[in-house]
């Protein structure tokens, strides 16, 4: 999300290929039918950010049911990238690495899966964000349509492993 533009000859192989990855799957998520659908319903209650308040969605539920996504708990995932992330010359924004810190200090990736961090998520964007918009109200509308972002979630995961697991299998052949 800090890249812009489509040179990325100034990062090394692998933060190039983390780039790719990080684009097609947000690429993905935003041409998906179900998440087009959930951010339709969405709408009414979030008007301009309903997009936005769908990834938020999505990243709260990831963090939630991360045990049915990834063999290590989320606290040992979380952990070993922020051990593996100190090489400040393979990503030269200054402002990634304010950002890391901040997530790293504040545990953002491991508080997530609470209601507590999807509101602390929700509402520091929510500043961030250029126009005025409600997206701090956005987890009362995740209360209230929990069951069917819920549904959007499951289904929109399963889609993209699917997608994913058999483009990274004909990207190694």
């Amino acid at each position: 999300d800090f890249v812009k533009g489509s040179n990325l000859s100034v990062y090394a192989d692998t933060v190039q290929k983390g780039i790719r990855l990080h684009r097609r799957i947000d690429n993905y998520i935003d041409h998906h039918p179900i998440v087009t659908e959930l951010q339709h319903t969405l709408h009414r209650e979030l008007p301009r950010i309903s997009g936005i308040a769908t990834d938020l969605f999505f990243d709260h539920l990831l963090a939630r049911h991360w045990a049915d996504y990834h063999p290590l708990s989320l606290e040992k995932f979380v952990g070993d990238f922020h051990n593996f992330q100190t090489d400040k010359s393979l990503f030269p924004s200054t402002e990634f690495w304010h950002v890391l810190k901040m997530m790293q200090e504040g545990s953002w990736l491991v508080n997530y899966q609470t209601s507590q961090g999807l509101q602390f998520a929700c509402s520091g964007l929510s500043r961030r964000i250029s126009f005025e918009n409600n997206l701090d109200t956005a987890p009362l509308v995740f209360e209230r349509h929990s069951e069917r972002i819920e549904l959007a979630f499951r289904t929109y995961m399963h889609d993209a492993q699917l997608f994913f697991g058999s483009t990274r299998t004909n990207d190694q052949a």
